[in-house]
């Protein structure tokens, strides 16, 4: 529990549905968003209103090794990370997990809009796209343990707006009922990414050029941590037509750019593969396949090569960017889904 709207409503639903609830909060950053002695207090009095007990465990070090180095670590390896995928895999679906087997719970819930049931055609537990399509977020769920689908409840699987969660909040008189939403990162709740990776991090500003994919300097920039696939402002070159960044080259601390056609491609190549649905993909199948949480999802065919998976899509799509998460989907069930590693152009040069 987070102190926010939708994980108290999460809990108590789940009461009124007549679970034995134990709210759980994990300390996982001081001064983080959703880390702070507000929260704690908002989670602690929202469980004391609706009668159940609140335990908060300090997951300190673990999210630092598992969330904030890794993030760290893909700045510095020119990749644009997702904290929340690798938040969602260790802590939430991980250690609270383990913590809630200690306290002898036989499932796990959170206020994520997703769904979890039993799939008659596949004749297994199955993680769906949520009701709420504008606030789905079965895109940051694909990296939990595939054991683990049939443990988890979602509460708020079936809601179609946010304003009947706030609505049920209100009835039931929870004052976290219009607390607002939070949707910057937790441990960089100014946004200020760069500040943070200097802070916490050896990452440093570095000049180096900006070029084109035929090496012609345009420009100087402050560090490739500075810069995502796509970007367009903030590159302060002037040029008769506007200019994104393609890729890196690292070992000569230059900053790709070219014109938006050619941020388009085809295929891409997925590593760190979780696979929800099936085992394996034995031959090619045909996928939805998002490849950012924001972005629509696409037709593509997938197929496994080795421990990776490729991906050919019907249209080219733009900005593919090394860090960020493939997701499949069959319909509206989560397949699977990896971490963008290669591109087949040779501007994405890591």
């Amino acid at each position: 529990m987070s102190g926010g709207v939708d994980s108290s409503v999460s809990a108590l639903l789940l009461k009124e549905q007549g679970y034995e609830v134990i709210g759980m909060t994990l300390e996982l950053f001081a001064g983080s968003s959703c880390c702070n002695t507000n929260t704690y207090l908002d989670a602690k009095n929202v469980c004391n209103q609706i009668g159940i007990p609140h335990f908060i465990y300090d997951c300190k070090k673990e999210f630092r090794s598992y969330v904030i180095d890794d993030f760290m670590d893909c700045y510095a390896n020119c990749k644009t990370p997702n904290p929340c995928i690798e938040c969602n895999k260790y802590m939430k679906f991980g250690l609270m997990w383990e913590k809630a087997k200690e306290l002898g719970c036989d499932f796990i819930a959170t206020g994520h809009y997703a769904k979890t049931e039993y799939c008659e055609q596949y004749q297994k537990w199955v993680l769906r796209k949520s009701g709420n399509m504008k606030k789905d977020q079965s895109y940051v769920l694909w990296n939990m343990p595939k054991e683990l689908v049939e443990h988890i409840l979602f509460p708020l699987a079936d809601f179609q707006t946010k304003e009947e969660i706030r609505e049920i909040a209100i009835k039931n008189e929870l004052k976290v009922a219009n607390k607002p939403d939070s949707e910057d990162i937790c441990f960089i709740p100014d946004g200020n990414y760069k500040k943070f990776l200097e802070t916490h991090s050896k990452l440093k500003p570095k000049v180096g050029n900006i070029v084109n994919q035929n090496g012609e300097i345009l420009g100087k920039h402050q560090g490739l941590y500075y810069y995502t696939i796509g970007q367009r402002k903030g590159l302060g070159i002037a040029h008769k037509v506007p200019l994104f960044v393609l890729g890196f080259n690292r070992e000569k601390n230059e900053v790709i750019v070219g014109e938006e056609s050619e941020l388009y491609t085809k295929e891409m190549m997925v590593e760190e593969v979780n696979l929800l649905l099936v085992d394996e993909i034995l031959e090619p199948m045909e996928m939805e396949v998002k490849t950012r949480y924001s972005a629509k999802s696409a037709k593509a065919k997938i197929v496994q090569e080795g421990k990776n998976i490729k991906v050919t899509f019907d249209e080219p799509q733009r900005a593919i960017t090394p860090g960020q998460s493939a997701v499949f989907y069959q319909d509206d069930i989560v397949v699977g889904g990896g971490k963008f590693t290669q591109n087949s152009q040779k501007h994405n040069i890591l």
